[in-house]
C-alpha cells in the first residue's frame, strides 16, 4: 500500500520517490553496458562493431517487451487512481500472458538471423562475431520480455523500489561475471552473451517469487484472469505505440549504421557505439523521471485530477532539464578521458581522436531532450500512446535521419555530419513535442472535472 499512497499523493514528492529507484536501476544497467563494451573492446574494434551491428535487432526485443510493460503500467496506474483494484489485478495477468506470446514469436528470428545481420551491414569477421553473440541473446529472450513486463506491472502500482532490487541484482551479477565468461573461461564475445542471459534469468526469478508469494499490491495470478477485450485494448493502445516508438529507434539506428558505414566505415560504427554508451548516462535521470511521470499522470488522470497532472508534467521537465545541463557539462569537459574506456587496447586505439570528437557533439542534445521525453511520458500516462508514437517518429525517422543524411552526404561532412545531424534532429523534435504537450495539458484542464 505504501507505493499506492505515494502514487496518489503529492505529485512532486511522488516523482522524486518513484523515480530515484528507477534511476538507480538504470544507472546500474548503464554501468553494465559501459563495462560490457569495455570488456568486449579488449577483443578488438571488430567485436565492438559486432555488438553495434546487432543493437538495432536487439532493440526489437526490448521495444516489444518494454511496450507491453509501459502499457501495463499506464493501465494499472489509471485503475488504481480510479480505485478499481479488481481490474488492476486482471490487467496485470493480461500483460504477462501477452508478454509470453511476444517472447515466443521473437525467438523465431533466430531462424533467419544471418540474413538479418547481413541486411544490417555485417560482413566477414564482424558477421561471425555478431552471430556468436546474438544467437545466445535471442535464445534467452523470454527472460528479457518477462523482466520488462514485470517491471511495468510493479511500477504501475508505485512499487519502483522492488523493481530496482530485482534489476540491480541481475545486472550487478552480470558486471561481475562478464570478464570471467569472456576471458577466464575463454568464451570471447559469446561469453558476454552468456553472462547477459544468466543475469536476466536471475532477475526473472526474483520477480516471479514476489508475484507468487503475494508481496505486491496488484495480484497477477491466473485466478484473477478474466479475459476483457477493453483491458487488452487499453494495454495495447499505449503498449503498441510505445513498442513502435522504440522500434522506430531501432529502424533509425539501422539506417544510421548504413550511413555511418558509408561515411566512416566499421571504425565509424565503433566510434558511434562507444560514444552512445556514454550518452546513455544522460538518459538515466530522464527515463527515471519519465517512468515515474507516466504512472503519476496515469493515477491523476484516473482520479480526474487535472491539477495534479499539470503539476507533475511541468515539474518533471524543470527538474530533468536542470539535471541534464550538469551531465552534459561534465561529459563534454571530460571527453578526452572518457574516450580511454574504449581505446585502451592496441586493437582499438586508432579510434581515440574520433571518439573524443563524438563525445563533444552527441551529448549536447540531452539539454533539450527533457521537453520531448516528458511529453511522451505524459501522453503514455493518460492513455494516448498514439501521440507519444508521433513524437518519437518525428524525432527518430523524420528529423534525425533527414538531418544526418543531408549534412553527411549533401553537404559532404561525412561522419561528422551524422553526429551533428543526430544532435539537431533531437533538438528540433523536442521543441515541437513540448508545444504539443502544453496544448494538451491546457485542454485537459478544461475537460477533466477536478476531484476535490
Amino acid at each position: 500500500m505504501k507505493g499506492v499512497e505515494i502514487l496518489t499523493g503529492d505529485p512532486k514528492k511522488a516523482l522524486i520517490k518513484l523515480s530515484i529507484p528507477i534511476m538507480i536501476s538504470n544507472l546500474v544497467f548503464t554501468l553494465y553496458n559501459l563495462a560490457d563494451g569495455a570488456w568486449v573492446a579488449g577483443l578488438g574494434a571488430d567485436a565492438l562493431s559486432a555488438i553495434g551491428i546487432f543493437f538495432p535487432l536487439f532493440m526489437v526485443f526490448v521495444a516489444l517487451s518494454f511496450g507491453v510493460g509501459v502499457g501495463a503500467a499506464s493501465a494499472i496506474s489509471r485503475r488504481i487512481g480510479a480505485e478499481d483494484k479488481k481490474n488492476a489485478d486482471n490487467t496485470a495477468i493480461h500483460a504477462i500472458i501477452t508478454g509470453l506470446v511476444v517472447a515466443g514469436l521473437l525467438m523465431l528470428i533466430i531462424l533467419r538471423l544471418r540474413e538479418f545481420l547481413e541486411m544490417l551491414g555485417a560482413r566477414g569477421d564482424v558477421l561471425s562475431l555478431a552471430l556468436s553473440y546474438s544467437r545466445i541473446i535471442i535464445a534467452g529472450a523470454i527472460f528479457l520480455v518477462f523482466n520488462n513486463v514485470a517491471t511495468g506491472i510493479m511500477n504501475g502500482e508505485g512499487n519502483t523500489r522492488r523493481t530496482m532490487y530485482a534489476n540491480v541484482v541481475g545486472t550487478s551479477i552480470n558486471i561481475i561475471i562478464d570478464p570471467i565468461f569472456i576471458y577466464v573461461l575463454g568464451f570471447g564475445i559469446a561469453g558476454a552473451a552468456y553472462a547477459t542471459v544468466l543475469s536476466m534469468a536471475i532477475s526473472s526469478s526474483v520477480f516471479l517469487f514476489w508475484f507468487l508469494s503475494g508481496k505486491t499490491f496488484v495480484k497477477p495470478s491466473l485466478k484473477n484472469f478474466r479475459y476483457d477485450g477493453k483491458l487488452m485494448i487499453d494495454i495495447l493502445r499505449v503498449g503498441l505505440p510505445s513498442s513502435f516508438s522504440l522500434l522506430s529507434m531501432s529502424i533509425a539506428m539501422a539506417f544510421l549504421n548504413v550511413m555511418i558505414l558509408e561515411a566512416g566505415g566499421s571504425d565509424g560504427i565503433a566510434v558511434f557505439t562507444g560514444a552512445w554508451r556514454f550518452v546513455n548516462f544522460g538518459f538515466i535521470p530522464l527515463f527515471g523521471l519519465a517512468g515515474a511521470l507516466t504512472v503519476v499522470t496515469g493515477a491523476s488522470f484516473g482520479a480526474r485530477n487535472a491539477e495534479k497532472l499539470k503539476t507533475a508534467y511541468y515539474h518533471a521537465i524543470r527538474l530533468s532539464a536542470l539535471i541534464e545541463m550538469m551531465i552534459v557539462f561534465l561529459m563534454v569537459t571530460a571527453s578526452s578521458k572518457l574516450a580511454l574506456f574504449f581505446t585502451y587496447s592496441q586493437a582499438s586505439i586508432r579510434i581515440y581522436q574520433d571518439l573524443v570528437i563524438a563525445m563533444r557533439i552527441l551529448p549536447l542534445f540531452l539539454i533539450f531532450t527533457p521537453f520531448g521525453i516528458m511529453t511522451v511520458a505524459m501522453f503514455q500516462g493518460i492513455g494516448r500512446g498514439e501521440n507519444s508514437l508521433g513524437i518519437t517518429l518525428m524525432r527518430t525517422i523524420i528529423f534525425q535521419l533527414a538531418f544526418s543524411y543531408i549534412l553527411a552526404f549533401s553537404y559532404h561532412l561525412g561522419f561528422f555530419g551524422i553526429l551533428v545531424g543526430v544532435t539537431l534532429g533531437n533538438v528540433v523534435a523536442s521543441v515541437i513535442a513540448f508545444t504539443w504537450g502544453t496544448i494538451t495539458v491546457r485542454k485537459l484542464e478544461k475537460e477533466l472535472a477536478v476531484k476535490i
